[in-house]
């Protein structure tokens, strides 16, 4: 065979981004890879692209992994090391992002190292909200005022008296999905659950913290019911910050109109757009699962607001990610064999404002409809084309600037490498131009 047909043959072989067809060992690198999840959008996506799955005590160049294998591998007691050709799907920290608790931590550290140092994002404002005066940042005001349990109760108590009729959302900082979230509107009832919960609050015996958040009353609704968005945002580094959002997220809607009276407060199906809660209820619907895509819900904001009202949501929304990316950024642990997937849950008020509700670090691959199948497929398939090099082969030496064409459904929401090489482009340019002007005086 000559030089030219082996060239035409491995091109036929591999085409972009690392699709492969099953290729014999001696042909091209082999792809191991090992997940934890049995989920079909993984599996699938990995098999196309002519990968073989092995053990996680096997040698494997790319784990799809759940966050327990996670901490285990960068434990320091484990040992592992990791060579060139692998890579995982979680930072080892990623938590700090993640934890309701550490998120709220980081982005207070955030806004007070920017006020300190001068910079204009921490400017602040007197707000008015429910007629109780206080002062709100005025670029970085994205998360409801959040306290954690039980070590911020006091400060809990005092805001809570400036404004008595409010209502408060209790998280549990570790858990997901739903599980273990009441609303609150007395503060009666807080000191009944504290009670009624096994030491909820005593620190020294307290296995587990909560969040308690300002509670979003005054929600958009489409159709009277109350709907949060579900974004997907992939995170390749951190340092530089490099960050893309997928653009088809979707809205997750109640199956009960939204209702803020006090009988309705526990009424879970209203103000919670779990799915994982959701689909216990006898109006949920199957076939469309209570979601709605997010251009769906663009088209309807344009044609109830205007297109400029709607561009300027959206982009605030990306302002919010990229500000919470930055604020955990300085405490993540920085890992070249390492990406992440979040799942960011957006609720948007009846002002347009969107608020961060909370980000997760494993989002359910699980598909409730057709729609969300065919979606999570997409998503698993964009993420191995971007963090993978052009070849396909997991490496970390790679600069992971990927093409343009390979970004599929992302769009680049940071690259602070990238932004430094314009910045360093257009000094340069200016300084030459600077120079040549001189010369002519």
């Amino acid at each position: 065979m000559t030089q030219e047909q082996q060239t035409r043959k491995g091109n036929a072989i591999a085409n972009t981004y690392g699709r492969v067809n099953n290729l014999t060992s001696h042909e091209r690198f082999r792809v191991s890879f090992c997940t934890d999840l049995d989920k079909s959008v993984l599996v699938n996506n990995f098999e196309k692209r002519g990968w073989s799955q092995v053990g996680s005590d096997d040698d494997w160049n790319f784990y799809w992994a759940c966050v327990q294998s996670c901490r285990g591998i960068f434990s320091v007691d484990s040992g592992y090391r990791m060579n060139d050709n692998q890579m995982i799907n979680h930072f080892p920290n990623h938590y700090e992002l993640s934890r309701k608790d550490l998120l709220v931590k980081n982005i207070k550290r955030y806004r007070k190292d920017l006020e300190r140092d001068g910079n204009g994002l921490a400017e602040k404002a007197e707000s008015n909200w429910s007629n109780s005066a206080s002062t709100r940042y005025l670029h970085l005001d994205f998360v409801p005022i959040t306290f954690v349990l039980p070590a911020d109760y006091n400060m809990f108590v005092e805001e809570y008296r400036k404004n008595p009729q409010s209502t408060w959302i209790m998280k549990p900082c570790g858990k997901s999905q739903g599980a273990g979230i009441f609303l609150i509107n007395k503060l009666s009832k807080l000191k009944r659950w504290s009670r009624e919960a096994k030491n909820a609050f005593h620190p020294q015996i307290a296995k587990e913290s909560y969040v308690i958040s300002r509670y979003i009353d005054n929600p958009l609704l489409i159709g009277g019911k109350k709907f949060d968005l579900r974004l997907y945002v992939l995170v390749t580094s951190f340092r530089p910050l490099k960050a893309y959002l997928f653009k088809q997220g979707f809205c997750r809607f109640c199956t009960v109109k939204y209702d803020t009276s006090v009988t309705e407060l526990d009424n879970m199906y209203v103000h919670l757009t779990n799915v994982s809660v959701q689909k216990h209820g006898t109006e949920y619907n199957s076939l469309h699962g209570g979601k709605w895509s997010v251009q769906n819900l663009a088209l309807y904001l344009e044609g109830t607001h205007g297109k400029e009202v709607t561009d300027r949501l959206f982009g605030a929304i990306s302002w919010l990610i990229v500000h919470s990316l930055k604020a955990v950024a300085p405490v993540m642990a920085n890992d070249r064999h390492c990406f992440e997937c979040y799942g960011y849950d957006i609720i948007i008020d009846n002002k347009l404002k969107p608020w961060l509700v909370e980000v997760n670090a494993s989002p359910s691959l699980t598909s409730t409809t057709v729609t969300d199948r065919i979606l999570k497929y997409k998503l698993i398939d964009n993420i191995l084309s971007v963090v993978l090099p052009p070849d396909g082969v997991p490496d970390v030496r790679w600069n992971k600037i990927p093409s343009q064409d390979a970004l599929g459904n992302f769009e680049l929401l940071l690259d602070e490498e990238l932004a430094s090489q314009e910045d360093n482009s257009h000094a340069h340019h200016n300084k030459n131009s600077r120079s040549l002007g001189n010369r002519w005086k």
